[in-house]
C-alpha cells in the first residue's frame, strides 16, 4: 500500500475539497444524489472484490462481510438518497405570534470540509456509513482508512476516485504520521475511533467532531443474564455475538455478568454451543475470522497470560497465523487486564454476580459502554435495566445486530462516543442548522404607528 506523501496533504486533500466546495457545486440536492447513487453502484459493481480483500485483511468469512459490510452499507445508500429531498427541505419554526412576521426558518446547510479516519475492523461499512452522510450534508470529505487493512484500503483508493467527484471526496492513505499531518490541519467536522487524539486536535480549532470510542476499557460492553431467562438462548447467541469478526468489532460483547446461581448452566451451555458450531475445531473452520496483525495478536495474547480466572473453553494462540482460537474466561477478576484493557478479540470473561441489581452496580461503576446486552423474557427485568443503565445502545436478546438495523442511531455516550450515523441520524450530524428570518420592509411603518399612538 503506497502511502500519500506528507507534503500532497493539505494541498491537495484540504485546498481542492475547500475549492470543491466554495464552488457551490456540493448545495445542489440532486448532485448529491448523484454521489450517493456512484457510491452505491460502486459497493455493488465490486462486491466480490470487496469480499476478497476483506478476507485478506481479516480472514473473514465472505458471508458475514457481506451481512455486516456490504448489505447495510447499500442499504443505508439507498435510504439516504431515497429521503434526501425531505431531509435537506428548509424548515418552519415553530410558530410564535411576536415572530410571525420575520418568517423564521431553519435552513439545513453543509459544515464544509470533514475528514473521516476509519478503523480496521469494519474498513467498508465504517468507512462508508460516515461519507454517505457527509456527502448527503452537502460537505467534502477527506477519508483516512486505517493501514492495518492494508487490501481494501488500496482497493477503496482505487475505486473512490473512478465512481466519485475528486472535488468531493479524497482520500488519504497512510499511518500515524499521515493521520498526525491531517489532524494538524483546520476542519469543519472530525470523525475518528481514536477519541482523545482526535478531541485534543480537533478543540485546538474548535471543531466539532463524532467519536466512537472502545479504547483502553472506555466503552466496554456488558451482556447481564436474568437468571429466569432462558439460558440455552442465552449462551448461544452470546458466543455468536462475541465470535464475529473473531471479536474485533467495537459493539462486541465484552464480557457477561451472569448470576451465581445459573452460572454452571451457562458455562455448559456456551461448552454445547462451541462443539456445534466448531465440529472440527474453530482453526479449520472457514467460518472463524484472524486477528488483523500480529501486533494485535500478540497483545491478545498477552492478556489470556494474565488472566487470574479459569480458561475453560479455547486458549491457545498461533502468532504466526494470527490466530485467537475463541476463549472463555471463567471467574475472571474485575481487577485484571482483560477487564481493563481493550480486548478486540474472541475472547470471554464471565464474572459471577448476585444477581441483576449487583451486575447493574457493576456496569454502572464503569465508564458508559457502547453498547448495552440483555438476556431476559421478563418485561420488568428488561425494563429495570433499561432505566437504571446508560450506553450507546440496549439490545435484548440479540448482540451485534443492532448495528445492521435500520431506523436506529448508532453512537457512544459519554467516554464510548459523541455523535450519531445512520440513515437521518447521520445527515443530521454533518449538517448545519443555521436559524434565519426574513423582515418585511412593512413592519418598520407599523413600529412608526404604535410609536405615534403612544
Amino acid at each position: 500500500m503506497q502511502y500519500t506523501p506528507l507534503e500532497d496533504i493539505p494541498k491537495v486533500c484540504q485546498q481542492s475539497l475547500r475549492d470543491g466546495f466554495r464552488s457551490g457545486k456540493t448545495k445542489a440536492v440532486a448532485f448529491r444524489k448523484e454521489q450517493l447513487k456512484q457510491m452505491g453502484y460502486m459497493v455493488q459493481e465490486n462486491k466480490d472484490a470487496f469480499l476478497e480483500t476483506l478476507k485478506s485483511d481479516l480472514g473473514r468469512p465472505y458471508l458475514e462481510s457481506e451481512v455486516f459490510e456490504l448489505i447495510p452499507a447499500i442499504n443505508d445508500i439507498r435510504t439516504i438518497h431515497d429521503n434526501l429531498h425531505k431531509w435537506a427541505k428548509t424548515e418552519s419554526a415553530p410558530f410564535q405570534f411576536a415572530a410571525a412576521s420575520m418568517h423564521p426558518k431553519i435552513r439545513k446547510e453543509p459544515k464544509g470540509t470533514v475528514l473521516i479516519i476509519v478503523p480496521f475492523n469494519a474498513p467498508v461499512f465504517l468507512g462508508l456509513t460516515p461519507l454517505m452522510a457527509a456527502v448527503a450534508a452537502g460537505n467534502t470529505a477527506v477519508i483516512k482508512p486505517s493501514e492495518n487493512a492494508p487490501a481494501t484500503n488500496t482497493l477503496l483508493a482505487k475505486l473512490i476516485p473512478k465512481y466519485l467527484d475528486p472535488d468531493v471526496v479524497q482520500v488519504v492513505l497512510g499511518a500515524a504520521e499521515e493521520t498526525t499531518k491531517l489532524l494538524e490541519l483546520q476542519w469543519d467536522h472530525s470523525g475518528h475511533k481514536v477519541g482523545r487524539i482526535v478531541a485534543a486536535a480537533a478543540a485546538k480549532h474548535l471543531t466539532p467532531h463524532t467519536l466512537e470510542v472502545t479504547r483502553r476499557g472506555v466503552g466496554k460492553s456488558p451482556i447481564i443474564i436474568d437468571p429466569k431467562s432462558d439460558i440455552r438462548l442465552a449462551a448461544r447467541r452470546t458466543w455468536w455475538g462475541k465470535l464475529v469478526n473473531a471479536g474485533q468489532i467495537c459493539i462486541t460483547p465484552d464480557y457477561v455478568l451472569v448470576p451465581r446461581e445459573v452460572q454452571d448452566m451457562f458455562i455448559k451451555e456456551i461448552k454445547l454451543a462451541h462443539a456445534e458450531f466448531f465440529p472440527e475445531g474453530p482453526k479449520k473452520s472457514d467460518s472463524f475470522g484472524r486477528i488483523v496483525t500480529l501486533h494485535h495478536t500478540q497483545r491478545i495474547a498477552g492478556l489470556l497470560k494474565e488472566t487470574k480466572g479459569d480458561v475453560i473453553i479455547g486458549g491457545e494462540v498461533d502468532i504466526d497465523k494470527r490466530y485467537i482460537a475463541p476463549t472463555l474466561v471463567n471467574n475472571a477478576s474485575p481487577d485484571e487486564p482483560l477487564m481493563k484493557e481493550e480486548i478486540f478479540g474472541p475472547v470471554l470473561p464471565v464474572i459471577p454476580v448476585k444477581d441483576v441489581d449487583e451486575a447493574i452496580a457493576f456496569v454502572n461503576a464503569r465508564d458508559h459502554p457502547l453498547a448495552l446486552y440483555v438476556f431476559s423474557q421478563d418485561a420488568k427485568v428488561k425494563a429495570k435495566i433499561a432505566d437504571n443503565t446508560q450506553s450507546g445502545a440496549y439490545a435484548v436478546n440479540e448482540p451485534v445486530s443492532h448495528v445492521a438495523t435500520y431506523g436506529l442511531p448508532f453512537g457512544g455516550t459519554g467516554p464510548s462516543g459523541s455523535g450519531q450515523l445512520r440513515g437521518k441520524y447521520g445527515f443530521d450530524t454533518f449538517t448545519h442548522l443555521r436559524g434565519s428570518v426574513d423582515q418585511p420592509g412593512w413592519y418598520e411603518y407599523l413600529n412608526s404607528d404604535w410609536e405615534s399612538d403612544d
